[in-house]
């Protein structure tokens, strides 16, 4: 794996933060790409109800998956700062302690999510037209959970060791797979929105087994076969792991809490939100991208003490997603029409999801300034600190703003209180950065104490 791999803890920090994000960006384009290709299928073959039925069930397999995926972001810094130290022992008993850690949660919450899905959904208001068909959606992809949570753990793994190129094989696996898959289930064998879910199990199955063999026999990654973690490794583990996977499901709570506000509009609202959603992550694509790499950037140089190349690594972030994400927000601004449309036929939806996308377009390099800056302080270990930052974020700010704007300015105010949520957090996470405390915390030295 080493000729896959960066050491960032010396050499040009913008050239590998470009050379390491691109991979991510293509396989992050790749797994954006395999949801658009869900959409495009459901919505032209099954028609409005059903896509709003997947963009509602998406938010809730988002919302229970989130905590474990929280925990997730916890094992990249952890295996990140293990590998800028030169610990490959340490490294090893990590990665055993997370597999088995999260393993066991995410068969948990699959088996959760199987039994309160329609109740969930009746909660959050789904219009009666579309409940049946997102409940089933729901609990057949609640089933394969465990596929979509070990293909993304393993991508984690290998972005933690500065390999960011092999996840972009088996997500390209899966995206094929669906692209092919979906057509044939849905219409081919008369299954309807029940084919797509099936269509996703059997993808991400494939790539999550492809990802497995490959990262064991040709990329070096030391797996091993689980064996019970100490009780040291597993309270780091909840210590780290715990504020940041309820900081993941403070984040996807906050956009279920915003789906309620659309489902009032009705479904024409909910079709064309989702739709814009999918437009939505286009355009956040940088920045998750950044947030991702910057983690295993910083984490390395953290764990190597090397504090000026942390803040450099900062200086680069800022001013590369400030280029990037300016730059597509443009296009999607000018071309957001035809890209909805691309989505439904309907007129109604295609100019409400025009409407939103135009309207937050230019307001997500202000969320990428939150992905750099979190993706920093988050490698030194501060979950507890990002968590308050997106309680703030999203339950202080965005879902309040969403809701008031939609009060005064009808469905227009959906996209207006993103907006300016988008631009107040970003400024709590600026003074965050400058005066927290995040420089002051040590995961390495509490292991070896």
């Amino acid at each position: 794996m080493q000729s896959a791999a960066y050491d960032f803890t010396n050499g040009s920090i913008m050239r590998k933060m470009v050379l390491f994000s691109a991979p991510i960006f293509l396989t992050n384009i790749l797994q954006t790409s395999y949801q658009v290709v869900d959409s495009l299928w459901v919505g032209n073959l099954l028609g409005p109800n059903a896509l709003g039925a997947i963009a509602i069930s998406g938010t809730v397999v988002f919302t229970i998956l989130s905590f474990i995926i929280g925990i997730n972001t916890a094992a990249l810094t952890v295996l990140s700062q293990h590998r800028g130290a030169k610990d490959e022992a340490g490294l090893k008993r990590a990665l055993n302690a997370f597999v088995v850690t999260l393993g066991l949660l995410t068969l948990l919450m699959g088996i959760v999510g199987v039994v309160i899905s329609e109740q969930v959904l009746i909660w959050m208001g789904t219009p009666d037209e579309i409940l049946p068909l997102a409940a089933l959606y729901l609990r057949i992809n609640f089933i394969g959970i465990i596929f979509l949570f070990g293909y993304n753990f393993i991508a984690t793994v290998l972005r933690a060791l500065g390999d960011s190129k092999t996840p972009v094989r088996f997500v390209t696996l899966a995206l094929l797979l669906n692209a092919v898959l979906d057509p044939l289930f849905i219409a081919g064998f008369d299954w309807g929105i029940a084919g797509a879910a099936y269509a996703t199990i059997v993808s991400q199955g494939t790539a999550f087994l492809y990802g497995l063999i490959f990262s064991v026999k040709k990329a070096g990654v030391p797996f091993s076969i689980p064996f019970l973690p100490r009780l040291e490794q597993l309270r780091r583990i909840f210590k780290l792991g715990l504020p940041s996977g309820l900081s993941m499901m403070v984040i996807s709570g906050g956009v279920l809490a915003i789906m309620t506000v659309v489902t009032g509009f009705g479904e024409e609202v909910v079709a064309g939100f989702g739709a814009a959603q999918r437009l939505d992550s286009l355009i956040m694509l940088p920045a998750l991208t950044l947030g991702s790499a910057i983690n295993s950037m910083a984490g390395q140089n953290i764990g190597a003490d090397l504090w000026p190349r942390v803040r450099e690594i900062t200086k680069s972030g800022l001013l590369l997603i400030a280029i990037v994400s300016g730059t597509v927000s443009t296009l999607v601004f000018i071309f957001a029409e035809t890209l909805v449309g691309m989505f439904v036929q309907d007129p109604e939806t295609i100019a409400f999801g025009t409407m939103y996308v135009q309207t937050v377009a230019f307001f997500y390099p202000f969320l990428g300034i939150n992905f750099v800056l979190n993706g920093v302080v988050r490698a030194a270990g501060a979950m507890f600190q990002v968590f308050v930052l997106n309680v703030i974020s999203f339950w202080v700010l965005r879902f309040p703003l969403t809701y008031i704007a939609a009060m005064y300015f009808g469905e227009a105010g959906i996209g207006i209180g993103m907006a300016a949520s988008l631009v107040l957090s970003s400024v709590i996470a600026m003074l965050y950065y400058r005066f927290g405390g995040w420089r002051n915390i040590d995961i390495m030295g509490e292991e070896t104490a």
